[in-house]
């Protein structure tokens, strides 16, 4: 009798066990699709970039010879390689900082709720929505050399016309206000939020203790918003070191690789050039770079400003 009354419960421990691990497989299960995506769409390509830089290819030959490390020693010793990694440095550099520079009290001036700085808030948002292609054709046209309208203006002044895209000690700076125009309505607006959300009281608090505007702003609006300006100014690093769009349309790298980023650099090389192991090589130091800033980026997302009732 005690063997029959244990079959059941034997039966039921199998079946569980089974059913615990069909529920411990559904999320794997569910999220396969999706990193299988992942797996062949972005780590397979990283990895195939990993082994053809340390390799000699023209996308073309079926010999793919191993060089090692001769493609980095190749860059670090390439002139056009060291220049578009200056002008990748200073690129960024003045991008974010102009970025910051003007959304930040542009935000802080457009932080009211009447009608005409709704409609300022719209204006200045517009170039975003505007598609890169136009917008670089756009200010193709105002930086002409001879008909364009910034030019038209200089002459006005009794100066001569300048080479804003033909110049190459200025070609770089023209680049960089075509991008910060199209850009700078967007995070302008993601400023205007992050002031939405300061507590009203804390301005209140400084306009009874008669705190001057510079003081109230520096002490109260900076702090508040930082992690917003944390996230403006990583977002933005990343995306001038990747920037192209703009540099292979009005530009191309010219004149003199005066415009040439890293970026451009790699695409030059793999598909104009068809020399795919340096350009593989440039793509993995731009991958760790990209790397790095990822990291700090997710280090400083974390960071929270914390008010004192």
């Amino acid at each position: 009798m005690s063997t029959i009354n244990n079959m059941p419960s034997a039966n039921v421990a199998p079946r569980v066990r089974q059913r615990k691990w069909q529920q411990a497989l559904v999320p794997y299960a569910l999220i396969f699709p999706a990193m299988l995506v992942f797996g062949l769409f972005f780590i397979a390509p990283l990895v195939f970039m990993g082994i053809l830089s340390f390799s000699k290819w023209n996308l073309i030959s079926d010999d793919i010879p191993w060089v090692g490390f001769a493609n980095y020693q190749a860059l670090l010793q390439d002139a056009v390689f060291l220049e578009a990694l200056t002008n990748t440095l200073m690129y960024t550099a003045i991008y974010v900082i102009a970025i910051v520079g003007i959304s930040i009290p542009l935000g802080v001036w457009l932080n009211k709720n009447t009608l005409i700085h709704r409609i300022a808030q719209a204006a200045i948002f517009s170039p975003h929505v505007i598609s890169l292609v136009s917008v670089a054709m756009i200010w193709m046209f105002i930086m002409d050399p001879t008909n364009g309208v910034l030019n038209v203006v200089v002459s006005w002044f009794g100066a001569e016309g300048i080479g804003w895209l033909t110049n190459p000690q200025i070609a770089l700076y023209s680049l960089i206000i075509v991008t910060v125009w199209k850009g700078v309505g967007y995070y302008t607006i993601i400023v205007i939020a992050a002031l939405a959300a300061v507590p009203k009281t804390l301005y209140e608090a400084a306009a009874l203790d008669r705190a001057s505007a510079w003081r109230t702003f520096t002490r109260i609006t900076v702090p508040a918003i930082t992690p917003t300006i944390y996230f403006v100014i990583i977002i933005n690093i990343i995306n001038a070191i990747q920037t192209f769009e703009t540099i292979n349309i009005m530009t191309q790298g010219g004149p003199i690789n005066s415009t040439t980023t890293l970026v451009y650099y790699i695409y030059e090389e793999g598909f104009l050039n068809f020399d795919i192991g340096p350009a593989s090589a440039a793509g993995m130091i731009l991958l760790g770079i990209l790397m790095i800033l990822t990291y700090f980026y997710f280090r400083l997302l974390g960071r929270k400003v914390q008010y004192e009732q």
